[in-house]
């Protein structure tokens, strides 16, 4: 049986239907703003303006999920006109959209609405996108100038009287910096009395890479506010807490109801790996009923089986210490022919 092609709908119709309140827009339509041409994307900067606020909220909105899910699609062009939009809620959905976007020209754009921006969310948000380049910057994935420049910023404002929301994004954002200057601020907001200054702490620990803050992650994993005891379980798994096994194992053993912190703990646990973890997840696996969270809990085997496999990497990752160590790694592969009885072979 032959099939007809599928009708590729004209660009003009796609934006005749973004203009038209009185109608849901098709989600079928948002693929298309993916990877614009050049034509389309100035089709559509030329009727933004007459795109209704909540439509163009709601466009951008649409995308970022869509992004998160599709990993095919790219948004940049738009959300980067979008980055210029009137609306505050438009500016901010544009600057997450632009997350991946690995875009080095885009630091000093990001660096002036984190600064400058009117609203106080885009300004938070555009802070929470810099963290990115901070990552970035550890990695030797840009320029040490374009990196130094936006420490230098994000340490500015975290250190600044700007309201709390965008110098804890800030503290968030230098996480993964390795600046002598950003320990002090992470311990300071750790001590804070503050909830929201403590969760702070945690997220940024999370992403330090350096186990000295092991010890206070474990300690915030019974904290009474949901959203700190939320980062102290994310940090210890971005840590690898091998201390903090057991006290997720037994949250898991007691029943957790919120289901956000559920799977918060899976995925640490999976993170961390270690005795009766394995176990664990596949007794989790066999009980549960809900298709989602069988997914999940089947993508932190896949991630626990990664694990798994970089400890036993680093097992042997050591430097021989005299010719004898020396001589039985070059020969590892002749010597195995030649176990006797008392050595462990699999088949034992």
């Amino acid at each position: 049986m032959s099939h007809s092609p599928k009708r590729i709908v004209p660009f003009d119709d796609i934006l005749a239907a973004l203009l038209d309140d009185s109608r849901p827009f098709p989600p079928v339509f948002l693929h298309r703003f993916s990877d614009l041409n050049p034509t389309d994307l100035i089709k559509l900067k030329t009727v933004w303006p007459q795109i209704s606020t909540q439509r163009r909220i709601a466009l951008m909105e649409d995308l970022e999920e869509l992004a998160e899910t599709d990993t095919l699609v790219s948004f940049d062009d738009l959300s980067i006109f979008a980055l210029d939009d009137e609306e505050p809620r438009v500016r901010s959905a544009a600057l997450r959209a632009l997350w991946e976007a690995d875009n080095e020209k885009l630091v000093p754009k990001f660096i002036t609405m984190m600064e400058e921006d009117p609203d106080e969310m885009v300004r938070a948000t555009a802070a929470s996108t810099l963290g990115k380049y901070v990552y970035l910057g550890e990695l030797e994935e840009i320029s040490s100038k374009t990196l130094q420049s936006v420490e230098d910023h994000l340490l500015a404002v975290a250190q600044s009287a700007e309201l709390p929301i965008i110098r804890r994004r800030a503290i968030e954002a230098l996480g993964y910096s390795s600046r002598p200057e950003v320990k002090p601020l992470i311990l300071a907001a750790y001590n804070n009395t503050d909830p929201e200054w403590l969760s702070t702490a945690l997220f940024a620990m999370g992403r330090s890479a350096s186990e000295e803050y092991i010890p206070a992650v474990i300690e915030q994993l019974d904290h009474p506010d949901p959203e700190v005891q939320f980062e102290a379980v994310r940090a210890a798994g971005q840590l690898s807490a091998a201390d903090a096994r057991e006290t997720l194992l037994d949250m898991l053993q007691a029943g957790i109801e919120d289901a956000e912190l559920r799977m918060a703990v899976i995925w640490s646990l999976s993170e961390i790996g270690g005795e009766q973890v394995r176990e664990v997840l596949e007794s989790l696996m066999d009980e549960t009923e809900d298709d989602d969270e069988a997914d999940f809990i089947q993508d932190a085997l896949d991630n626990l089986f990664l694990t798994e496999g970089l400890a036993s990497f680093e097992m042997f990752d050591f430097e021989p210490q005299d010719e004898d160590d020396l001589h039985s790694i070059i020969n590892l592969e002749d010597d195995e022919e030649e176990k006797d009885d008392n050595h462990y072979h699999p088949d034992n």
